[in-house]
Order: structure tokens, then sequence, then C-alpha cells
């Protein structure tokens, strides 16, 4: 037998911390699913699925025929797609909990300047999809069926299929929450130095023709719901530069600060 020292095992004592993490990592799991739970409890005892079903159906009906209601094309969607419904009020209720879960997870691995980077922008775009998703809700699906009712004829009555209905609404939710993300994508894109200010600022006119390309694309054939979604993703870009400057400026690793490995 050779008696030369095998060599150091370059993983040694590295199990013990990454089972650490994949425990910590459930147990952050474990927290955010409890409160998507009892969100859902909640929200199923009141106002109810039925009740949350209305009150997402509430601009749809306003804009119908008088008596003219939903319906129901398959046998078991009156029970299904009010419980979905709950179920996504319940995760977007619950929200704030589980990005501070993640948060709360990945914190320990972030210098302090980081760290003064990423709870503003978890904030912030949380904020932001609410206020994509309350802008959607309150102003254009109004303006949006208004426009369709408009258009049909006197010998069709309207009665939309509450599946579809469903499924119009979740693409309009994630395309106005996803397009009031905007600054976030500005801030983050010139903190990592991935684009200067200077660039974005050039490429201004471009993402204006981009806005409305992207907003005739993802809304309906109209023209208030295409400037609704093009013309704030406008001013969230000019929102963005403005914001990235304060972020750059006050988020820079202090001159002492060790390289990250």
């Amino acid at each position: 037998m050779s008696d030369k020292p095998s060599a150091p095992d370059e993983l040694e004592g590295t199990e013990q911390p990454f089972v650490t993490h994949l425990v910590e990592l459930r147990d952050r799991l474990i927290r955010a699913a409890i409160a998507v739970g009892i969100a859902f409890g909640v929200l199923a005892f009141y106002p109810g699925p039925s009740g949350l079903y209305d009150l997402l159906a509430a601009p749809l009906v306003a804009q119908l025929p008088a008596g003219a209601t939903l319906i129901a094309t398959n046998v078991i969607s009156p029970f299904l797609v009010p419980l979905k419904i709950t179920l996504l009020a319940a995760f977007l209720l619950a929200l704030p909990v589980v990005l501070y879960q993640v948060w709360a997870f990945v914190a320990p691995g972030l210098y302090s300047h980081e760290k003064r980077l990423v709870m503003p922008l978890v904030i912030s775009s949380t904020v932001l999809f609410f206020v994509g998703v309350a802008f959607s809700y309150f102003f254009v699906f109004g303006q949006v069926f208004r426009f369709i009712q408009s258009f049909a004829p006197k010998s069709i009555t309207a009665a939309p299929d509450i599946e579809a209905y469903l499924g119009f609404v979740l693409t309009m939710f994630i395309a106005f929450g996803a397009a009031f993300e905007v600054p976030v994508v500005v801030v983050v894109l010139a903190r990592l130095e991935i684009v200067s200010i200077e660039k974005l600022k050039a490429f201004r006119s471009y993402f204006i023709v981009l806005a409305f390309v992207v907003a005739a694309v993802i809304t309906p054939p109209d023209v208030v719901s295409q400037l609704s979604l093009a013309i704030p993703m406008c001013l969230l870009y000019e929102l963005g530069i403005w914001a990235a400057k304060i972020f750059v400026k006050h988020t820079q690793a202090p001159p002492d600060a060790p390289p990250v490995a």
C-alpha cells in the first residue's frame, strides 16, 4: 500500500449546510402554504366562493342586456370555477407573506448593500402588480365589455361561459400586473449594470413603439384598452429610469466590501 496521503475531499463538510438549507426551504414553503390556506379559509367563509365570483363577474354583468347572465356549459363548472377564484384570491391575499418567506430564505446570503436593494424591490413589485390588477378590473374591464356589447347585433343574446370568462380575466390580470412591473425591470437592469441609464434613455422611443405593439397583441381589439395598457407602460418606463438613478446611487457596494464568490 502507498503511504502517500490521500487528497482532501472538496465536498467534505458541505453535506450538513446543504441539508440545513433544504430544511429551511421546506419550513419556508410550509409557512407560505399555511398563509395561503388561512386566507382560503377566510375567503371561503366570507364572502364565499360564489360571492367572489359574483364580484369578479360584476364588470361584465353590468354591460349585459337586462336579464342576461353567465352560463356554465360544464356540469361541474359551477362548483370548480368559484373554488379556483377563491384559491387565486387567497394566494394574492397571502402574497406579502409568501414574498417575505422568499426574502427571509435568501437574505442571509446577501451583503448589506444588496439587502437595501432587494427588500424595496420585493415591496414595490408586489404593490405594482396589485395596482395593475386593480387598474384592469376597475377601469379596463368596463371599457372593454362596453365596447364589445356595442357591436353585438340585437339578434344575439350574450351569455358568456363562466370558464371562458375566468380565462379572460386571468389573462388580463397577468398582462396588466406584469406590465406594471416595468419600473422594477428597469431598476434591476440598471443596478446589475446590464444596461446603463444613458442607454435606457436612448431606448425610450423604441420602448414606446414596443409598448403599443404589446398592447395591441394582448388586449382586445379596441382603442381604449390598448391605450389603457400602452400609456401606463410608457409612464412607468420613465418612472423606472428615475428610480434606477436613486437605486444605483444608494445600493453600491462599500469600497471595503469583499468580492462575491
